[in-house]
């Protein structure tokens, strides 16, 4: 089978994560996947195998799965420390009718517990460090049974206890039926369960398979996503049927990625935008780790123009380029666009990209005070197209308050240029009276002074604008550069100085604006 030909059986019959590993190793089995840590579930695995080595895990995993009593229809709950075996274990999970529903490892107590209750009774899939966390929630009564990937616990079923069970023909769930389901960030609140169906999940893929198309040759292609994360989902299906080698990451430390980079050489690298701004120090690393990467590619936030310039100088490939798409869990991709060395510095960080393709997503900007939406009064993004999410798992009323007809409320505001550009300001809920776009605002900031490693400009007690900095290891920021920097902003408070392990952020490394807001309060507060 070709890559081609599986991808369009994909746009007819949706993805179905439980068949892609196997899928995938009838295009090409011997395509290398490279793990830097251990499995949890299979740690004799290694950190090497193949396609093919995937394939029969999961098809392992899925008989173990059917041997401790999942069936399918049910819900599994995968709530365990990060580690690829998560993505390993949903597409198992899958392969049996079953509907993962995958929860960051990052969640407190508290918020797995309501999670479980609004699912409903389902399995837990865990470890015994996560086990430990919980122990003060009553299982028993939130769910249908507990698993855990290796270990024994009392009243719990290990899957190491039923090693080789007998394997079990995969069960395919209905093109438009719950497939898979994620959360939103939580930067407002407790998640939201985001219900992906095979359609849904299948039509995403359409942006960055013509991305990925680009590349004239294979090669080694780092993923550095939230295993969780319904964005992980498409990026091991595209690459694997781009017959790609992977390298699925784990770490973030930049240490340990310089030396993994160095080591695989990757040419296209996908990561979150925090990551990669947690990476910029690399672009002045003599070994020159990004020398090799061709494409970067992220998702989730608009990333700061500083970091894509430096990231791109960094690389030594010719026409070496950086595309970015804007969209969230709910709508999928949405708008993209790409950028290149010599120009990255100078683009607005707001512009966000144009409508892709014919067969994409549709944007549109509504109005919010009945005037046309421009620079000075922004409206608010919506989105229309075959791939939005569902609906949220137990919050269907929620769900239906944010749809216009078929048109999807973002949060976001911003505006179209006469260019057709989508410019994404803030989201609604974060804008400040007096302050055109906090994200702008941090765009500039951040590009003038190279020593601050984030910036975030929420509301203050008052309602005014207060920048909370934080600087490459934690130094004392000069007063005087600062006060340079922010000259054209006069609307600015003064800034506020945290170490940047005190940043609350989500499993995504968002920034948590109103609960840093929140924090900022208290700490005046208890100062007065």
């Amino acid at each position: 089978m070709k890559g081609s030909v599986a991808y369009r059986s994909i746009q007819k019959r949706g993805l179905h994560i439980g068949l892609l590993p196997a899928m995938a190793a009838a295009v090409n089995g011997a395509t290398p996947i490279t793990l830097d840590h251990d499995l949890d579930v299979l740690p004799e695995t290694g950190r090497h195998l193949t396609v093919s080595r995937l394939a029969e895990s999961v098809d392992d995993l899925a008989a173990r799965l059917w041997a401790v009593g999942v069936r399918p229809d049910e819900h599994v709950v995968l709530h365990k420390r990060a580690n690829a075996d998560v993505w390993m274990l949903a597409c198992a999970a899958s392969r049996i009718g079953a509907v993962p529903v995958l929860l960051s490892p990052g969640l407190d107590a508290v918020t797995v517990g309501a999670l479980l209750e609004r699912v409903d009774r389902p399995t837990l899939l865990t470890d015994e460090a996560k086990l430990d966390m919980l122990a003060g929630l009553p299982l028993a009564e939130l769910t249908r049974r507990v698993v855990i990937v290796s270990g024994e616990r009392p009243r719990t079923v290990s899957l190491g206890a039923v090693a080789g069970a007998p394997r079990v023909r995969p069960v395919v769930r209905p093109i438009d039926e719950a497939a898979v389901i994620t959360h939103t960030s939580g930067t407002t609140g407790v998640p939201k369960l985001v219900v992906h169906t095979p359609r849904t999940q299948g039509l995403r893929l359409k942006p960055q398979w013509r991305l990925l198309s680009l590349m004239r040759k294979r090669e080694n292609v780092a993923i550095h996503l939230p295993f969780v994360h319904s964005r992980n989902v498409a990026a091991m299906a595209l690459a694997l049927l781009r017959e790609m080698p992977v390298l699925l990451m784990k770490e973030s430390d930049p240490g340990t990625v310089a030396e993994l980079f160095l080591e695989n050489r990757p040419g296209l690298v996908e990561a979150l935008p925090n990551s990669l701004m947690a990476w910029e120090g690399l672009t002045e690393d003599p070994r020159k780790p990004f020398a090799s990467v061709k494409c970067f590619s992220s998702t989730f936030d608009a990333i700061h123009p500083r970091t894509m310039s430096r990231l791109l100088t960094s690389s030594e490939r010719r026409g070496a380029l950086f595309f970015q798409i804007y969209g969230q869990s709910e709508v999928g991709p949405a708008v993209g666009r790409a950028y290149f060395r010599h120009s990255a510095h100078k683009v607005n960080g707001r512009c966000v990209g144009w409508q892709m393709p014919l067969g994409a997503a549709k944007v549109r900007v509504v109005s919010r005070d009945g005037k046309r939406p421009t620079e000075r009064n922004p409206g608010r993004i919506q989105v229309s197209w075959p791939g939005l999410a569902k609906t949220y798992f137990g919050e269907e009323e929620r769900y239906a308050d944010n749809r216009d007809g078929d048109w999807w409320g973002t949060g976001d505001v911003g505006y179209f240029t006469r260019f057709g550009c989508l410019h994404m300001l803030d989201r609604e809920v974060d804008m400040i009276p007096g302050v055109r776009s906090s994200l702008e605002v941090e765009d500039l900031v951040l590009a003038r002074l190279r020593e601050l490693s984030e910036l975030v400009v929420v509301h203050g007690p008052d309602s005014e604008a207060v920048p909370v900095l934080c600087t490459h290891g934690d130094r004392p920021l000069d007063p005087d550069r600062w006060r340079a920097a922010v000259a054209d902003f006069p609307q600015l408070a003064d800034p506020v100085q945290i170490p940047e392990a005190e940043l609350p952020r989500t499993g995504t490394l968002k920034v948590q604006r109103l609960a840093l807001a929140d924090r900022l309060k208290d700490r005046l507060e208890n100062r007065e």
